[in-house]
């Protein structure tokens, strides 16, 4: 049998057609090496010059990632003075509208309070000034009088009943009622006599 096979191969290696199989295979054959060695030639070069290249991309990448901080840096310092100025306008604003309100407020307080015969802060400072006065006047008559002081005025019209104060302010505008006069002539009697 092996001799059989042998001959076969004899024939084969003889014709034509069997040299041109075995003359591509070898061709082939030689090219696929060519291809492995370039292919290890080239996994050495990366290998060596990888580090290199990475190195290469690692600088250009820091490069670019300044550039964008810097332009990033920049955009949000625009966008934060914006901001600050719109929130300023803002604020600006909602003081505006705060101190229209308190106004209004103030003037309508004040209207219920007139209305009501609470006397102001200008009525109450009127009136202390008119009782210095008053009681500087009975001292140079030769009465004696305690003057009252200043600070307590505005708590002892804030005490006084509300009967008084609807007295007391007539007095301050000028006009005063007849009845508001005999009181005080009588008090100014009084003192008078009560000083001899």
């Amino acid at each position: 049998m092996v001799k059989k096979l042998q001959k076969m191969a004899d024939k084969k290696a003889a014709s034509p057609a069997g040299l041109l199989d075995s003359q591509l295979a070898n061709t082939i054959k030689a090219s696929a090496q060519q291809i492995w060695l370039a292919g290890l030639g080239a996994f050495a070069k990366a290998q060596g010059e990888g580090t290199k290249v990475f190195e290469t991309l690692m600088k250009e990448g820091q490069s670019l990632h300044r550039k964008t901080q810097a332009v990033a840096s920049e955009k949000l310092g625009d966008v934060a003075g914006k901001m600050s100025a719109m929130a300023g306008e803002v604020g600006g604003k909602a003081n505006a509208q705060w101190d229209k309100l308190e106004t209004i407020f103030e003037e309508r307080t004040a209207r219920a309070m007139n209305k009501l015969g609470v006397p102001t802060a200008k009525d109450v400072a009127a009136l202390t000034e008119r009782v210095d006065a008053l009681a500087a006047a009975v001292a140079k008559l030769g009465g004696k009088v305690e003057a009252p002081k200043a600070a307590r005025a505005p708590k002892a019209a804030a005490k006084a009943p509300r009967a008084a104060r609807k007295a007391a302010a007539p007095e301050a505008n000028g006009v005063t009622k007849p009845a508001a006069k005999r009181r005080v002539a009588r008090k100014a009697a009084a003192t008078t006599a009560a000083a001899e």
